[in-house]
């Protein structure tokens, strides 16, 4: 595969995973203002779990399988590929049909171990989907083995579309038989979501059949391997990948249970409670999502960028990516914390309109906390990213882990403290990854031997934003005494983006260098340098 492909194929994945994270992200504003935060709370209580049992299933071997089956193929023996996807297919199948029939005949339990009964529904449509994903993933990691990305975009994206609009649909539909009805029709989307994604990359792969057994037809004779040789090297692969990608689904799928028990405990009802948890996981969280659209792109450019060099053994080039992907990171991180901490409550008012003024104030103090995460978790994904460029994705795992169990800790005794309630369960997902990052960090120094240049990499960008939050905190104060509170907060939005942008330049927090990690940086990096606002 050359260079040029494997950019572009790498592009047309980022693009796919950017644009089903926005979509996504709309999905839950606009199934906030059919559901409500009470809706919102049955609907956000089976993910943990669904993304739970889809980490067990499926995270690790789709990798597994595009891994083996590339190398099968550069060997020329495209038998071996082909007979290695369909021993992996029947295992995902059985996965599937295992965990979807699971969920469907264990929903009333699951219902009530996560002390919200009303969320029945949800779990019931959420089965389907257990079953189709594990499938649609067999065939992706197959495509990604043979080098096609383009059926996994599309199929991530036909998934999401479905979901999106059959959720929608069913949840306004359903919505006059009750909350707890409309929020199964919501969740049932992803089962729709998860059908089409499947049957659009099933289309795909007939499609180039004749071509496979073509390939098939002139593949090198190498000898069978046995059944048991490729389940070995499948779950080598999978396993480490799996458990990494089981961790915050464990983590959120044992908040869920904690949040919902120590709620009831001080004295809230089972619906208050339900709608508590909707306004942290329904409302907060999904504007603490938004920013990391951009986080995850540069971290996903981050992973080859490290391992080039590593492979090359160019340890300063190394250095000099850490520090700027620290300090990227960071200038994400800082601003979206802060900006959202100093409008919490107006960008609630501004993107959940709809809903009550308690329940807009109730999440806007809960967003307040919640948004400092971002400063941790962004440097999460960044430190993340460079340890799997150096080839040791494992420690990640564990620090995220501890991070994990400090968090279940916390959320258990701060929720059951009447004067904190839900907002402990936010306060412990910032010190969780408050935790990951820092022991990320220790681990990326001592593998790097990378000095950190403290006034490029924290500085300059703390002053820049500190002016950016002076800029926007007046503006807002002002403008909302004159005009329509919204649109006070839509242009204190727009000043702070200008003000932090100028910032950013005026202080050569960002260079020329940065843009080359962020897809199609090089183009933006050499119009602003001939223009002469960029420095290198």
């Amino acid at each position: 595969m050359t260079k040029e492909n494997f950019l572009k194929g790498a592009a047309i994945l980022g693009i796919a995973g950017v644009l089903v994270k926005i979509i996504g992200s709309v999905y839950r504003i606009t199934l906030l203002y059919i559901l409500t935060d009470i809706g919102m709370g049955y609907y956000q209580t089976v993910y943990p779990l669904y993304n739970l049992l889809l980490a067990i299933s499926t995270a690790g071997f789709p990798v597994a399988v595009a891994k083996l089956v590339a190398e099968k193929r550069a060997l020329g023996d495209y038998k071996g590929a082909h007979r290695l996807f369909k021993i992996t297919f029947f295992g995902f199948l059985f996965a599937g049909i295992t965990t979807s029939l699971f969920v469907l005949l264990r929903a009333n339990y699951l219902s009530h171990l996560f002390k919200n009964k009303d969320a029945y529904y949800s779990f019931i449509a959420i089965s389907p989907a257990l079953m189709f994903v594990p499938i649609m993933s067999a065939f992706r990691g197959y495509f990604q083995g043979r080098q096609t990305m383009v059926p996994t975009a599309v199929s991530q994206l036909t998934e999401q579309l479905f979901r999106v609009v059959i959720g929608l649909v069913l949840a306004y539909q359903f919505l006059e038989r009750g909350l707890p009805l409309a929020a199964g029709g919501a969740t049932f989307g992803a089962s729709a979501g998860a059908l089409a994604g499947t049957i659009v990359i099933m289309i795909i792969y007939l499609s180039q059949r004749r071509y496979i057994k073509q390939e098939i037809k002139n593949s090198a004779d190498y000898p069978l391997e046995s059944l048991n040789s490729v389940i070995k090297k499948v779950l080598l692969i999978a396993i480490p990948i799996t458990i990494g990608a089981a961790i915050v689904p464990i983590m959120n799928s044992i908040d869920v249970a904690i949040v919902m028990r120590r709620l009831q405990m001080i004295g809230f009802t089972e619906t208050e409670a339900n709608g508590l948890y909707g306004r942290l996981a329904g409302m907060a969280q999904t504007l603490i999502n938004l920013p990391q659209v951009l986080s995850t792109a540069l971290a996903m450019s981050l992973v080859p960028a490290v391992s080039a060099a590593f492979a090359k053994k160019n340890y300063n080039k190394i250095t000099r990516i850490t520090r700027s992907g620290i300090r990227i990171m960071l200038l994400i991180g800082l601003p979206a914390a802060l900006g959202l901490y100093i409008l919490s409550t107006p960008i609630i008012e501004l993107v959940y309109f709809a809903s009550k003024p308690e329940v807009q104030q109730s999440a806007g103090s809960i967003l307040a906390i919640l948004s400092f995460s971002l400063i941790f978790l962004t440097l999460v994904q960044s430190l993340t990213a460079i340890m799997q460029g150096l080839g040791k994705p494992m420690i990640p795992v564990k620090n995220l882990a501890i991070g994990a169990v400090v968090k279940v800790i916390l959320t258990y005794i701060l929720t059951g403290i009447p004067e904190i309630g839900v907002k402990g369960a936010a306060l412990s997902t910032v010190v969780a990854y408050l935790v990951a990052a820092v022991l990320n960090f220790m681990a990326v120094v001592k593998y790097t031997k990378t000095s950190l240049n403290f006034i490029n990499i924290f500085l300059k960008p703390i002053i820049s934003v500190i002016l950016m939050v002076v800029f926007v905190k007046f503006s807002y104060v002002f403008l909302s005494s004159i005009i329509n509170s919204k649109i006070a907060t839509i242009i204190s939005i727009v000043i702070g983006a200008l003000v932090y942008g100028s910032a950013l330049l005026a202080t050569g927090a960002i260079t020329s260098r940065d843009f080359e990690l962020l897809p199609g940086g090089k183009k933006i990096s050499k119009v602003l340098g001939a223009i002469g606002i960029l420095r290198e």
